[in-house]
């Protein structure tokens, strides 16, 4: 395994980290604390989840992975050497069975008391704010539509002050954002300036059919010393080329067939194409896949998660691959003819 640091902190993480949005719903409490103890075996001290998982988010399963992660850390009885992210849900009607979902204090305090609660930790390494309340173009949506009737007015100054208040009772140690864009990374990095914490971190979808991220975001991510946390890597499975040919049984798409964003006719475009050179260098397209996105420069952990324990170490095996500057060529030669085709 190979490791860095959240920026800002000393907080040793994994280049990997292991997501876990499936446990709870397609995945078992035991195949999710099998999937923990393989990941820890690999190296991996960073595990990524949310109050929302597992996905798709229904009442009946809120909290189910953090629970699960919770009676893992109790069984193993090492906190320390884990890092543990979270995520409180932004307003959506989605999640009304949740709470509203705005940022304001007794949605922050109902969120991380309960998430603690279900983790059986006294702490959280990285709070983050899983979408805006504002609204924005996240979720598959490429480019930003202003909305007159969108009722959100400028807060990032109290959210932080919020926020800063559970840090200094202990209840969270780092804070990040997550499904957010550059103008809010960039707001919420000048407010810091002048004195409130920082968001050290952004999750937001990022890989070979979405690198949407790199128009804006990442000048401020290195300007302002912020990670950033890719999830989806391989495209709702999309780029581990396994929807090629048909969409197989009990997969996610199969299961879920609103979980559709990636299956446009120009991802399958791309994603041929990208098969075509995993093939030709010899690697396989999960695996080039992972390893584009883990070699990014401005990528802090890549967040991948797997069903089986086959696709688990298969994506853990990214980490040993590097890609030659000839591959990143192609990959590029790729990427200009079909850009972005699903943001």
């Amino acid at each position: 395994m190979k490791y860095t640091t959240l920026p800002n902190t000393d907080i040793k993480v994994s280049k990997i980290c292991l997501g876990s949005m499936t446990w709870g719903e397609q995945n078992t409490e035991a195949e999710g604390h099998k999937q923990l103890d393989y990941a820890i075996e690999e190296g991996i001290n960073f595990i990524d989840t949310a109050e929302l998982y597992s996905v798709p988010s229904k009442k009946e399963t809120y909290g189910s992975t953090e629970k699960i992660i919770g009676t893992w850390l109790q069984k193993r009885g090492k906190r320390d050497d884990v890092v543990i992210a979270s995520k409180i849900v932004g307003p959506a009607e989605f999640t009304k069975h949740i709470r509203k979902g705005f940022f304001i204090k007794d949605e922050f305090e109902d969120a991380i008391h309960k998430s603690l609660q279900r983790l059986q930790t006294d702490y959280i390494d990285l709070y983050q704010l899983h979408w805006p309340e504002r609204q924005t173009n996240y979720f598959g949506k490429l480019g930003y539509t202003h909305d007159n009737n969108d009722i959100w007015q400028d807060n990032f100054a109290e959210v932080l002050h919020l926020l800063e208040g559970f840090i200094k009772q202990g209840k969270i140690r780092n804070i990040g954002i997550s499904n957010e864009t550059a103008y809010g990374a960039m707001r919420y990095a000048e407010e810091a300036k002048k004195g409130s914490p920082k968001m050290i971190t952004i999750q937001n979808p990022y890989n070979l059919l979405n690198r949407k991220d790199e128009i804006g975001l990442t000048e401020v991510l290195h300007r302002e010393n912020i990670g950033h946390l890719p999830y989806s890597p391989l495209g709702f499975g999309m780029l581990t080329g396994k929807y090629l040919e048909e969409i197989p049984k009990n997969s996610r798409v199969d299961l879920f067939p609103n979980y559709n964003r990636y299956m446009n006719e120009n991802s399958y475009k791309a994603t041929r194409q990208y098969n075509e050179i995993a093939k030709k260098h010899g690697i396989s397209l999960t695996q080039m896949s992972l390893a584009f996105v883990n070699q990014q420069p401005f990528v802090t952990s890549n967040i991948i998660g797997a069903t089986t324990m086959e696709q688990l170490s298969e994506n853990i095996g990214s980490i040993d691959i590097t890609l030659t500057d000839q591959i990143i060529n192609e990959i590029n030669a790729v990427h200009a003819q079909v850009p972005n085709p699903a943001p």
